[in-house]
Protein backbone atom coordinates (compact mmCIF):
# COMPACT_ATOMS: atom_id res chain seq x y z
CA UNK A 1 0.00 0.00 0.00
CA UNK A 2 1.61 3.22 -0.79
CA UNK A 3 1.85 6.50 1.42
CA UNK A 4 -0.30 9.35 1.31
CA UNK A 5 1.26 12.91 0.81
CA UNK A 6 -0.41 16.32 0.85
CA UNK A 7 1.88 18.38 -1.76
CA UNK A 8 1.39 22.27 -1.83
CA UNK A 9 3.15 24.48 -4.52
CA UNK A 10 2.94 27.59 -5.11
CA UNK A 11 4.48 28.82 -8.37
CA UNK A 12 5.66 32.53 -9.55
CA UNK A 13 6.85 33.11 -12.72
CA UNK A 14 8.05 36.29 -15.00
CA UNK A 15 7.70 38.91 -12.62
CA UNK A 16 9.84 42.00 -11.42
CA UNK A 17 12.40 40.37 -9.36
CA UNK A 18 11.73 42.59 -6.09
CA UNK A 19 12.96 41.76 -2.30
CA UNK A 20 9.30 40.66 -1.37
CA UNK A 21 9.84 37.95 -3.00
CA UNK A 22 12.34 36.59 -0.57
CA UNK A 23 10.47 37.13 2.41
CA UNK A 24 8.69 33.20 2.71
CA UNK A 25 12.66 32.40 1.91
CA UNK A 26 13.88 35.21 4.44
CA UNK A 27 10.99 33.95 7.15
CA UNK A 28 12.11 29.43 6.69
CA UNK A 29 15.29 30.18 7.38
CA UNK A 30 14.70 32.02 10.55
CA UNK A 31 13.01 29.51 11.77
CA UNK A 32 14.76 26.60 10.42
CA UNK A 33 17.15 24.41 12.82
CA UNK A 34 14.43 22.87 15.55
CA UNK A 35 15.20 19.62 16.87
CA UNK A 36 13.53 16.86 17.39
CA UNK A 37 16.16 14.38 18.42
CA UNK A 38 16.54 13.50 22.56
CA UNK A 39 19.13 14.95 24.12
CA UNK A 40 21.80 13.55 24.73
CA UNK A 41 23.23 12.50 28.54
CA UNK A 42 26.17 9.82 28.79
CA UNK A 43 24.64 6.32 30.34
CA UNK A 44 25.65 5.95 34.29
CA UNK A 45 27.88 2.71 33.77
CA UNK A 46 28.23 1.30 37.64
CA UNK A 47 31.99 0.94 38.15
CA UNK A 48 34.75 0.67 40.88
CA UNK A 49 36.06 3.54 42.28
CA UNK A 50 39.45 1.69 41.85
CA UNK A 51 40.36 -1.45 40.36
CA UNK A 52 41.79 -4.63 42.26
CA UNK A 53 45.11 -4.97 42.44
CA UNK A 54 46.09 -1.84 41.30
CA UNK A 55 48.97 -1.98 43.54
CA UNK A 56 50.67 -4.11 41.30
CA UNK A 57 51.64 -1.45 39.47
CA UNK A 58 52.31 0.98 42.10
CA UNK A 59 55.94 1.88 41.49
CA UNK A 60 54.56 3.37 38.14
CA UNK A 61 52.89 6.26 39.83
CA UNK A 62 53.71 9.39 38.64
CA UNK A 63 54.87 8.16 34.94
CA UNK A 64 52.07 9.24 31.96
CA UNK A 65 49.35 7.38 31.86
CA UNK A 66 49.10 4.18 28.99
CA UNK A 67 47.08 6.34 26.53
CA UNK A 68 49.63 9.43 26.95
CA UNK A 69 52.62 6.97 26.41
CA UNK A 70 53.46 6.49 22.98
CA UNK A 71 54.12 3.05 21.74
CA UNK A 72 58.14 4.29 20.84
CA UNK A 73 58.13 5.14 24.58
CA UNK A 74 56.82 2.15 25.83
CA UNK A 75 58.92 -0.54 24.16
CA UNK A 76 62.42 -0.21 24.13
CA UNK A 77 63.71 -3.06 21.61
CA UNK A 78 64.63 -1.44 18.43
CA UNK A 79 64.04 -4.32 16.31
CA UNK A 80 60.07 -4.40 17.83
CA UNK A 81 60.21 -0.67 16.89
CA UNK A 82 61.18 -1.35 13.88
CA UNK A 83 58.76 -4.44 13.45
CA UNK A 84 55.87 -2.29 14.30
CA UNK A 85 56.70 0.23 12.39
CA UNK A 86 55.99 -1.45 9.17
CA UNK A 87 53.17 -3.54 10.25
CA UNK A 88 51.71 0.47 10.79
CA UNK A 89 52.42 1.08 7.14
CA UNK A 90 51.50 -2.14 5.60
CA UNK A 91 49.28 -3.83 7.44
CA UNK A 92 45.75 -4.43 5.34
CA UNK A 93 43.32 -4.58 8.38
CA UNK A 94 44.77 -1.30 9.47
CA UNK A 95 44.41 -0.12 5.60
CA UNK A 96 40.39 -0.88 5.80
CA UNK A 97 40.13 0.36 8.57
CA UNK A 98 41.47 3.79 7.29
CA UNK A 99 39.77 3.52 3.80
CA UNK A 100 36.46 3.12 5.97
CA UNK A 101 37.48 6.53 8.15
CA UNK A 102 37.91 8.14 4.44
CA UNK A 103 34.35 7.04 3.20
CA UNK A 104 32.66 7.94 6.75
CA UNK A 105 34.40 11.50 6.25
CA UNK A 106 32.88 11.31 2.85
CA UNK A 107 29.19 10.31 4.18
CA UNK A 108 29.25 13.16 6.38
CA UNK A 109 30.11 15.86 3.81
CA UNK A 110 27.53 14.32 1.98
CA UNK A 111 25.30 15.01 5.25
CA UNK A 112 26.25 18.05 5.54
CA UNK A 113 25.90 19.40 1.87
CA UNK A 114 22.29 18.81 2.12
CA UNK A 115 22.03 21.95 4.85
CA UNK A 116 22.78 24.32 1.85
CA UNK A 117 20.89 25.59 -1.48
CA UNK A 118 21.97 23.34 -4.40
CA UNK A 119 22.61 26.02 -7.31
CA UNK A 120 23.04 25.27 -10.99
CA UNK A 121 23.65 27.60 -14.05
CA UNK A 122 21.99 26.26 -17.16
CA UNK A 123 22.07 27.62 -21.15
CA UNK A 124 19.19 26.41 -23.10
CA UNK A 125 18.67 27.21 -27.16
CA UNK A 126 15.62 25.47 -28.47
CA UNK A 127 13.83 25.41 -32.37
CA UNK A 128 10.32 24.20 -32.86
CA UNK A 129 8.68 23.49 -36.14
CA UNK A 130 5.13 21.98 -35.21
CA UNK A 131 3.34 24.62 -37.98
CA UNK A 132 5.44 27.21 -38.17
CA UNK A 133 8.91 27.73 -36.50
CA UNK A 134 9.72 28.73 -32.97
CA UNK A 135 13.05 29.38 -31.31
CA UNK A 136 13.33 29.55 -27.75
CA UNK A 137 16.73 30.69 -25.72
CA UNK A 138 17.18 30.94 -21.95
CA UNK A 139 19.80 31.00 -19.50
CA UNK A 140 19.75 31.46 -15.64
CA UNK A 141 20.99 30.11 -12.29
CA UNK A 142 18.69 28.28 -10.10
CA UNK A 143 18.24 26.76 -6.38
CA UNK A 144 16.93 23.15 -7.34
CA UNK A 145 14.76 20.94 -4.62
CA UNK A 146 16.62 22.89 -1.44
CA UNK A 147 14.38 21.48 1.67
CA UNK A 148 14.45 23.97 4.50
CA UNK A 149 14.86 22.70 7.41
CA UNK A 150 11.98 23.54 10.18
CA UNK A 151 12.13 20.46 11.99
CA UNK A 152 16.06 19.53 12.45
CA UNK A 153 15.83 16.27 9.86
CA UNK A 154 18.76 17.18 7.55
CA UNK A 155 20.45 18.66 10.98
CA UNK A 156 19.83 15.44 12.92
CA UNK A 157 20.72 13.51 10.19
CA UNK A 158 24.69 15.72 9.69
CA UNK A 159 24.83 14.80 13.40
CA UNK A 160 24.42 10.95 12.95
CA UNK A 161 26.57 10.95 9.99
CA UNK A 162 29.15 13.43 11.89
CA UNK A 163 29.30 10.67 15.22
CA UNK A 164 29.39 7.69 12.68
CA UNK A 165 32.78 9.21 11.73
CA UNK A 166 34.61 10.06 14.62
CA UNK A 167 33.14 6.59 15.61
CA UNK A 168 34.70 5.11 12.78
CA UNK A 169 37.85 7.11 13.44
CA UNK A 170 38.06 5.43 16.76
CA UNK A 171 37.44 2.19 15.88
CA UNK A 172 40.72 2.86 13.42
CA UNK A 173 42.52 3.74 16.42
CA UNK A 174 41.31 0.31 18.49
CA UNK A 175 42.72 -1.65 14.99
CA UNK A 176 45.73 0.14 15.39
CA UNK A 177 46.11 -0.98 18.89
CA UNK A 178 45.03 -4.09 18.39
CA UNK A 179 47.58 -4.64 15.71
CA UNK A 180 50.65 -2.91 17.66
CA UNK A 181 49.71 -5.70 20.28
CA UNK A 182 49.68 -8.63 18.06
CA UNK A 183 52.81 -7.57 16.22
CA UNK A 184 54.62 -7.29 19.91
CA UNK A 185 53.00 -10.38 21.08
CA UNK A 186 53.94 -12.49 17.51
CA UNK A 187 57.47 -11.32 18.10
CA UNK A 188 57.45 -12.40 21.88
CA UNK A 189 56.23 -15.25 20.41
CA UNK A 190 59.55 -15.53 18.49
CA UNK A 191 61.82 -15.24 21.25
CA UNK A 192 60.69 -17.65 23.17
CA UNK A 193 60.69 -20.12 20.55
CA UNK A 194 64.28 -19.35 19.85
CA UNK A 195 64.69 -19.82 23.93
CA UNK A 196 62.91 -22.58 24.43
CA UNK A 197 64.43 -24.38 20.83
CA UNK A 198 67.90 -23.53 22.83
CA UNK A 199 67.14 -25.17 26.17
CA UNK A 200 65.23 -28.17 24.05
CA UNK A 201 68.88 -28.57 21.99
CA UNK A 202 70.82 -28.59 25.39
CA UNK A 203 69.02 -31.19 26.73
CA UNK A 204 69.20 -33.72 23.90
CA UNK A 205 72.59 -32.75 24.07
CA UNK A 206 72.59 -33.89 27.37
CA UNK A 207 70.28 -36.53 26.72
CA UNK A 208 72.38 -38.35 24.06
CA UNK A 209 75.54 -37.83 26.54
CA UNK A 210 73.77 -39.95 29.08
CA UNK A 211 72.65 -42.54 25.76
CA UNK A 212 76.23 -42.82 24.85
CA UNK A 213 77.57 -43.15 28.53
CA UNK A 214 74.91 -46.27 29.05
CA UNK A 215 75.81 -47.92 26.24
CA UNK A 216 79.68 -47.51 27.65
CA UNK A 217 78.35 -48.95 30.63
CA UNK A 218 76.29 -51.81 28.69
CA UNK A 219 79.22 -52.80 26.97
CA UNK A 220 81.13 -53.00 30.07
CA UNK A 221 78.90 -55.29 31.60
CA UNK A 222 77.92 -52.53 34.42
CA UNK A 223 74.45 -51.29 33.29
CA UNK A 224 71.19 -53.15 32.11
CA UNK A 225 69.70 -53.25 28.42
CA UNK A 226 66.67 -51.68 30.38
CA UNK A 227 68.56 -48.31 30.88
CA UNK A 228 69.63 -48.09 27.53
CA UNK A 229 66.71 -48.35 26.37
CA UNK A 230 65.63 -45.97 28.61
CA UNK A 231 68.01 -42.88 27.71
CA UNK A 232 67.01 -43.94 24.02
CA UNK A 233 63.22 -43.10 24.63
CA UNK A 234 64.57 -39.86 26.41
CA UNK A 235 66.74 -39.17 23.41
CA UNK A 236 64.00 -39.90 20.87
CA UNK A 237 61.45 -37.43 23.09
CA UNK A 238 64.08 -34.34 22.96
CA UNK A 239 64.51 -34.65 19.21
CA UNK A 240 60.32 -34.64 18.75
CA UNK A 241 60.09 -31.94 21.04
CA UNK A 242 62.96 -29.82 18.64
CA UNK A 243 60.84 -31.13 15.47
CA UNK A 244 57.39 -29.37 17.13
CA UNK A 245 58.97 -26.54 18.17
CA UNK A 246 61.05 -25.93 14.81
CA UNK A 247 57.25 -26.16 13.37
CA UNK A 248 56.00 -24.08 15.90
CA UNK A 249 58.55 -21.06 15.01
CA UNK A 250 57.90 -21.47 11.41
CA UNK A 251 54.30 -20.64 11.83
CA UNK A 252 55.05 -18.04 14.42
CA UNK A 253 57.13 -16.27 11.40
CA UNK A 254 54.56 -16.91 9.67
CA UNK A 255 51.74 -14.83 12.05
CA UNK A 256 54.29 -12.10 12.10
CA UNK A 257 55.09 -11.85 8.08
CA UNK A 258 50.97 -11.57 8.04
CA UNK A 259 51.11 -8.84 10.04
CA UNK A 260 53.89 -7.01 8.79
CA UNK A 261 51.96 -7.31 5.37
CA UNK A 262 55.07 -8.55 3.58
CA UNK A 263 56.03 -11.88 1.78
CA UNK A 264 59.46 -12.37 4.42
CA UNK A 265 60.79 -10.36 7.58
CA UNK A 266 63.20 -7.96 6.17
CA UNK A 267 66.93 -8.62 5.97
CA UNK A 268 68.00 -5.64 7.54
CA UNK A 269 66.38 -5.56 11.00
CA UNK A 270 68.83 -4.62 13.46
CA UNK A 271 69.64 -6.68 16.68
CA UNK A 272 66.86 -7.47 18.98
CA UNK A 273 66.90 -8.23 22.75
CA UNK A 274 66.48 -11.79 24.20
CA UNK A 275 63.31 -12.50 25.87
CA UNK A 276 64.60 -12.54 29.12
CA UNK A 277 65.83 -8.67 28.29
CA UNK A 278 62.40 -7.86 26.99
CA UNK A 279 61.24 -6.69 30.67
CA UNK A 280 63.81 -4.22 31.52
CA UNK A 281 62.67 -2.47 28.19
CA UNK A 282 58.80 -2.06 28.50
CA UNK A 283 57.92 1.46 30.47
CA UNK A 284 56.23 1.12 33.39
CA UNK A 285 52.31 2.73 33.18
CA UNK A 286 49.86 3.68 36.32
CA UNK A 287 46.35 1.71 36.63
CA UNK A 288 44.50 4.86 36.68
CA UNK A 289 41.60 5.16 37.93
CA UNK A 290 38.20 3.03 36.31
CA UNK A 291 36.48 6.35 35.20
CA UNK A 292 39.92 7.14 32.95
CA UNK A 293 38.47 4.55 30.87
CA UNK A 294 35.92 6.44 29.04
CA UNK A 295 38.18 8.40 27.66
CA UNK A 296 41.64 6.68 26.95
CA UNK A 297 39.76 3.28 25.23
CA UNK A 298 38.69 4.26 21.49
CA UNK A 299 36.50 0.89 21.80
CA UNK A 300 34.35 2.94 24.24
CA UNK A 301 34.72 5.87 22.58
CA UNK A 302 33.57 4.47 19.32
CA UNK A 303 31.00 2.78 21.29
CA UNK A 304 29.93 6.30 22.60
CA UNK A 305 30.09 8.16 19.28
CA UNK A 306 27.30 5.45 17.90
CA UNK A 307 25.07 5.62 20.57
CA UNK A 308 24.98 9.66 19.72
CA UNK A 309 24.21 8.34 16.47
CA UNK A 310 21.48 6.47 17.60
CA UNK A 311 20.11 9.43 19.60
CA UNK A 312 20.12 11.75 16.43
CA UNK A 313 18.28 9.32 14.21
CA UNK A 314 15.47 9.36 16.07
CA UNK A 315 15.31 13.40 15.51
CA UNK A 316 15.27 12.52 12.50
CA UNK A 317 12.76 9.76 12.31
CA UNK A 318 10.57 12.33 14.82
CA UNK A 319 10.74 15.03 11.82
CA UNK A 320 9.29 12.69 9.14
CA UNK A 321 6.07 13.36 10.76
CA UNK A 322 6.02 17.19 9.89
CA UNK A 323 5.86 18.73 7.12
CA UNK A 324 8.29 19.47 4.88
CA UNK A 325 9.48 23.05 3.17
CA UNK A 326 11.09 22.96 -0.28
CA UNK A 327 12.06 25.66 -2.40
CA UNK A 328 12.69 25.57 -5.63
CA UNK A 329 13.85 29.03 -7.66
CA UNK A 330 15.49 30.34 -10.69
CA UNK A 331 16.79 33.35 -12.02
CA UNK A 332 18.33 34.23 -15.26
CA UNK A 333 16.85 35.59 -18.78
CA UNK A 334 14.37 33.74 -21.38
CA UNK A 335 14.03 35.34 -25.26
CA UNK A 336 12.42 33.89 -28.40
CA UNK A 337 15.84 34.95 -30.10
CA UNK A 338 19.06 34.18 -29.09
CA UNK A 339 20.52 37.55 -30.00
CA UNK A 340 18.37 39.37 -28.07
CA UNK A 341 18.74 36.94 -24.86
CA UNK A 342 20.60 39.82 -23.01
CA UNK A 343 17.75 42.33 -23.62
CA UNK A 344 16.31 44.44 -20.70
CA UNK A 345 12.86 42.94 -21.11
CA UNK A 346 14.27 39.71 -21.01
CA UNK A 347 14.82 39.08 -17.45
CA UNK A 348 12.90 36.02 -15.59
CA UNK A 349 13.01 34.31 -12.67
CA UNK A 350 10.91 32.13 -10.86
CA UNK A 351 10.11 31.06 -7.05
CA UNK A 352 8.05 27.50 -6.07
CA UNK A 353 7.63 27.25 -2.42
CA UNK A 354 6.14 23.41 -1.79
CA UNK A 355 5.00 22.22 1.30
CA UNK A 356 4.51 18.41 1.78
CA UNK A 357 2.40 17.11 4.52
CA UNK A 358 2.54 13.32 5.62
CA UNK A 359 -1.40 11.79 5.18
CA UNK A 360 -1.56 8.38 5.11
CA UNK A 361 1.59 6.01 4.92
CA UNK A 362 0.52 2.59 6.55
CA UNK A 363 2.44 3.15 9.53
CA UNK A 364 5.72 3.49 8.06
CA UNK A 365 7.01 6.79 9.98
CA UNK A 366 6.30 5.03 12.89
CA UNK A 367 7.91 1.79 12.29
CA UNK A 368 11.09 3.77 11.31
CA UNK A 369 10.81 5.81 14.72
CA UNK A 370 10.66 2.56 16.52
CA UNK A 371 13.75 0.89 14.54
CA UNK A 372 15.52 4.02 15.66
CA UNK A 373 14.72 3.81 18.99
CA UNK A 374 15.79 -0.21 19.08
CA UNK A 375 19.01 0.65 17.79
CA UNK A 376 19.13 3.55 20.89
CA UNK A 377 18.71 1.27 23.07
CA UNK A 378 21.32 -1.59 21.12
CA UNK A 379 23.48 1.29 21.57
CA UNK A 380 22.76 2.24 24.55
CA UNK A 381 23.60 -1.94 25.62
CA UNK A 382 26.61 -2.20 23.43
CA UNK A 383 28.47 1.18 25.01
CA UNK A 384 28.06 0.01 28.84
CA UNK A 385 29.42 -3.45 27.83
CA UNK A 386 32.12 -1.58 26.35
CA UNK A 387 32.94 -0.19 29.43
CA UNK A 388 32.15 -3.36 31.40
CA UNK A 389 34.83 -5.32 29.05
CA UNK A 390 37.43 -2.65 29.39
CA UNK A 391 37.09 -2.97 32.91
CA UNK A 392 37.46 -6.68 33.16
CA UNK A 393 40.15 -6.90 30.87
CA UNK A 394 42.40 -4.04 33.13
CA UNK A 395 41.35 -5.95 35.91
CA UNK A 396 42.67 -8.96 34.84
CA UNK A 397 45.70 -7.71 33.75
CA UNK A 398 46.43 -6.17 37.05
CA UNK A 399 45.73 -9.55 38.79
CA UNK A 400 48.59 -10.82 36.25
CA UNK A 401 51.04 -8.23 37.02
CA UNK A 402 49.96 -9.28 40.91
CA UNK A 403 50.74 -13.28 40.65
CA UNK A 404 52.98 -13.54 37.51
CA UNK A 405 56.31 -11.81 38.77
CA UNK A 406 56.14 -13.81 41.89
CA UNK A 407 55.30 -17.34 40.03
CA UNK A 408 58.52 -16.38 37.62
CA UNK A 409 60.64 -15.85 40.63
CA UNK A 410 59.59 -19.43 42.23
CA UNK A 411 60.06 -21.30 38.92
CA UNK A 412 63.77 -19.82 38.16
CA UNK A 413 64.38 -21.19 41.92
CA UNK A 414 62.59 -24.14 40.78
CA UNK A 415 65.32 -24.37 37.60
CA UNK A 416 68.19 -24.07 39.83
CA UNK A 417 67.21 -26.63 41.88
CA UNK A 418 66.16 -28.36 39.52
CA UNK A 419 69.75 -28.07 37.66
CA UNK A 420 71.86 -28.52 40.82
CA UNK A 421 69.64 -31.53 41.18
CA UNK A 422 70.49 -33.23 37.95
CA UNK A 423 74.63 -32.05 38.16
CA UNK A 424 74.47 -34.36 41.35
CA UNK A 425 72.69 -37.11 39.74
CA UNK A 426 74.69 -37.10 37.03
CA UNK A 427 78.04 -37.10 38.95
CA UNK A 428 76.15 -40.01 40.94
CA UNK A 429 75.71 -42.13 38.32
CA UNK A 430 78.68 -41.90 36.20
CA UNK A 431 80.77 -42.79 39.61
CA UNK A 432 77.72 -45.89 40.24
CA UNK A 433 76.01 -44.63 43.28
CA UNK A 434 72.87 -43.30 41.90
CA UNK A 435 70.39 -45.81 39.87
CA UNK A 436 69.65 -44.42 35.96
CA UNK A 437 66.57 -43.70 37.27
CA UNK A 438 67.47 -41.08 39.47
CA UNK A 439 69.14 -39.46 36.95
CA UNK A 440 66.13 -39.93 34.39
CA UNK A 441 64.05 -38.26 37.05
CA UNK A 442 66.39 -35.26 37.35
CA UNK A 443 66.98 -34.75 33.78
CA UNK A 444 62.98 -34.51 33.10
CA UNK A 445 62.41 -32.39 36.06
CA UNK A 446 65.11 -29.75 34.84
CA UNK A 447 63.59 -29.77 31.22
CA UNK A 448 60.12 -29.08 32.79
CA UNK A 449 61.15 -26.57 34.79
CA UNK A 450 63.34 -24.79 32.01
CA UNK A 451 60.56 -24.78 29.86
CA UNK A 452 58.22 -23.92 32.64
CA UNK A 453 60.23 -20.71 32.85
CA UNK A 454 60.08 -19.40 29.62
CA UNK A 455 56.40 -19.82 28.92
CA UNK A 456 55.98 -18.24 32.35
CA UNK A 457 58.28 -15.36 31.49
CA UNK A 458 56.28 -14.95 27.95
CA UNK A 459 53.25 -14.90 29.98
CA UNK A 460 54.20 -12.22 32.37
CA UNK A 461 55.67 -9.74 29.32
CA UNK A 462 52.29 -10.78 27.25
CA UNK A 463 50.34 -9.92 30.00
CA UNK A 464 52.31 -6.53 30.55
CA UNK A 465 51.63 -5.90 26.58
CA UNK A 466 47.48 -6.20 27.24
CA UNK A 467 48.03 -4.43 30.49
CA UNK A 468 49.23 -1.10 28.14
CA UNK A 469 46.64 -1.97 25.63
CA UNK A 470 43.71 -2.32 27.92
CA UNK A 471 44.32 1.17 29.27
CA UNK A 472 44.33 3.00 25.89
CA UNK A 473 48.56 2.86 24.73
CA UNK A 474 49.57 1.91 21.44
CA UNK A 475 47.78 4.19 18.67
CA UNK A 476 50.14 7.43 18.99
CA UNK A 477 54.07 7.37 18.20
CA UNK A 478 56.49 9.47 19.36
CA UNK A 479 55.88 12.38 17.44
CA UNK A 480 52.42 11.88 17.37
CA UNK A 481 51.85 13.92 20.81
CA UNK A 482 49.98 13.40 23.39
CA UNK A 483 47.71 10.66 23.49
CA UNK A 484 45.05 11.13 26.15
CA UNK A 485 45.69 15.18 25.22
CA UNK A 486 44.83 14.05 21.47
CA UNK A 487 41.23 12.63 22.73
CA UNK A 488 40.28 15.27 24.80
CA UNK A 489 40.75 17.84 22.37
CA UNK A 490 38.57 15.84 19.91
CA UNK A 491 35.22 16.80 19.02
CA UNK A 492 32.50 16.20 21.69
CA UNK A 493 29.95 13.51 20.93
CA UNK A 494 27.70 15.24 18.57
CA UNK A 495 24.59 15.38 20.50
CA UNK A 496 25.98 17.07 23.90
Amino acid sequence: MGSSRLTISVRRARARFVPAALAPLAAALVLAGCSLAPKYERPQVPLAASFPDAQSVRSAQGRPAAADLAWKDFFGDERLRRLIGIALENNRDLRVAALNVEKAQAQFRVQRAAQFPTVNAALTSQRERPSSSQNYASIGIGITSYEIDFFGRIQSLKDAALAQYLSTEESRRTTQISLVASVVTAYLNLLADDELLRVTQETLKTREESFRLSKLKLDNGVSSELDLRQAEGLVEAARASLAQLQRQRSQDVNTLVLLLGQPALPADLPAGRTLAEQAELLAAVPAGLPSDLLQSRPDVRAAEQSLVAAHANIGAARAAFFPRVGLTASLGRASTSLSNLFDESTRAWTFIPQITLPIFDAGANQANLDVARANQGIAVAQYEKAVQTAFREVADALAGSATLGEQLRATEAQVRAAQASFNLSDLRYRNGVASYLDLLDAQRSLFTAQQSAVQIRLALLTNQITLYKALGGGWTAADDGNGAAAAAAAPAPAGS
